[in-house]
């Protein structure tokens, strides 16, 4: 990746193992089938021909795909999607709206965040107490940085190249290290409501200042700030629960004890971010994440909570009251949550892959008063699983070339781009480089009155031609907390890796 500063896309992760098919897919095709090579193979045409049509649409369904998914997995997907819908599972109220009680350091989160914890770190030197994100469903800890960077806007080529290496050499120092194995990496491009600027210019303000001047600075500012964005950038890592068991019980165990375990590797990044162009990362406390997670609903709440933070240092806001006041039912193809709505996409970058830097185009703001995120997800494999697959890759490559090759077929451009591809990454896997699992989101926000179609056009405009996104049909509740907010949210855990 530092060498070729691309993102380059590789083969799905669950290869089939028939012909193409997965195991499941195999048995429903078999199953479907096997009734017409019975009436057939008994000489009864008529009942098989009676048969054919279903069996025909059953195949048909589970291995046909669509936008990236069968048939028959869309039409399940349909089904929950709709009885969720219809029971009401999918409304979400939260219990101050509702008037219940509520514990302020307990989050009240809809959706997959329900399943996060953020719990108060021991003190870690020079950042005080960290929050710590348990995740209890996949038994992962992790934490959450406020990054301060330039930028890649103005950079040249050689900039683009040194930070490219930085972030090759960040990864390859997680692959390293044998203990964080996921970054996430969240932008935020969100409307400018000039709260910093005022304090900064109320405490700077000279009381001498002639008229005209001041007259001239607040036509500016109302000018430049109906339009004015800023970009916020957080970089999430994390760590599985067994990997962090040991450590933790030789610094006491418990929370505090993974907390512990988990700092010793925080430390270890800050040189590779500063090499991407980043200040000391400003590691959150608990009211940071609250705040994190609360503009991530609410783009409006941005100014008292700035104000409070830059006042007093923090915006001191209760873990209960991180998530929104209501979110409603999702709908099929956006979300709604807080008097916003947000549609989200799947990044699906071209075979030739796509240079460092070039995924900026999707956070360009065309209107003022709309919001776009990016997030890009990553997971470092381990050395031992990275050379199984790249072995596993080559041999499929080469097994798929020489059949095709005996039974008298050409080989397609893509078979020669696969197999040497696969021979290249078994050869850099063998020199001690990391395999890294990518998925990259995006999202467009805009206030509930607004047409939210018009901005998620406007977005799939900035990647034409460039890139290929996919919307996130039936899951934009979960879209937008892999796109949105800095929770280390958006990769799917990896399965069928042998």
């Amino acid at each position: 990746m530092s060498e070729q500063l691309t993102y380059v896309p590789g083969r799905p992760e669950r290869n089939g193992w028939i012909l193409g098919l997965t195991m499941p897919q195999a048995v429903i095709c078999l199953a479907a089938v096997l009734p017409l090579i019975l009436f057939f193979g008994a000489n009864r045409a008529a009942q098989g021909l009676v048969v054919l049509p279903f069996s025909t649409v059953i195949v048909a369904l589970t291995v046909v795909p669509i936008r990236g998914r069968p048939a028959a997995k869309w039409l399940a997907d349909a089904v929950l999607f709709g009885t969720g819908q219809a029971a009401g599972w999918s409304s979400w109220q939260s219990k101050a709206a509702a008037g219940l009680p509520v514990d302020r350091d307990e989050p009240d989160l809809p959706g997959a965040l329900s399943r996060l914890d953020l719990l108060d770190g021991p003190p870690m030197p020079d950042h005080g107490r960290v929050c710590v994100l348990h995740d209890t469903a996949e038994g992962r800890w992790g934490a959450t940085a406020r990054l301060s960077a330039r930028g890649v806007g103005l950079a040249s080529a050689l900039e683009c190249r040194n930070l490219a290496a930085g972030l090759g050499n960040m990864l390859k120092g997680l692959s390293a290290s044998d203990r964080v194995d996921r970054a996430s990496l969240v932008v935020r491009s969100v409307p400018d409501d000039g709260t910093a600027y005022e304090l900064w210019r109320d405490r700077h303000q000279a009381d001498a200042a002639p008229p005209l001047a001041v007259a001239v600075a607040d036509d500016l500012r109302r000018m430049a700030g109906a339009v004015s964005v800023r970009q916020e950038a957080f970089l999430t890592v994390s760590a599985r629960d067994d990997v962090l068991r040991r450590p933790a019980q030789a610094a006491g165990g418990g929370r505090f004890g993974r907390a512990h375990a988990l700092y010793r590797a925080l430390g270890a990044l800050v040189e590779p971010l500063q090499q991407m162009g980043c200040d000391t990362p400003e590691w959150l406390t608990s009211a940071g994440m609250a705040e994190a997670i609360r503009t991530g609903f609410n783009p409006a709440a941005s100014g008292l909570l700035t104000h409070q933070r830059l006042e007093h240092g923090e915006a001191h806001l209760p873990a209960a009251a991180a998530g929104p006041t209501r979110a409603p039912a999702p709908a099929a193809r956006s979300y709604a949550h807080d008097g916003y709505v947000t549609v989200s996409y799947s990044v699906i970058p071209p075979r030739s892959g796509v240079r460092f830097g070039s995924l900026a185009p999707l956070l360009a703001v065309r209107t003022p008063g709309e919001r776009r995120t990016l997030a890009i997800h990553y997971e470092v494999l381990p050395q031992r699983m990275a050379q199984r697959i790249a072995t596993r890759e080559r041999q499929t490559t080469t097994l798929v070339g020489e059949l095709k090759a005996s039974n008298g077929f050409g080989e397609a451009a893509k078979d020669r781009q696969d197999r040497g591809s696969s021979y290249r990454q078994e050869d850099v896997i063998a020199a001690g480089e990391a395999m890294v699992r990518y998925a990259v989101v995006v999202s467009v926000t805009v206030p509930a009155d607004w047409n939210v179609e018009d901005h998620a056009e406007a977005l799939e405009t900035s990647a034409a031609g460039q890139y290929q996104l996919v919307r996130l049909e039936l899951a934009q509740d979960s879209g937008f907390v892999a796109a949105t907010l800095p929770v280390g949210m958006g990769l799917a855990r990896m399965r069928n890796a042998l």
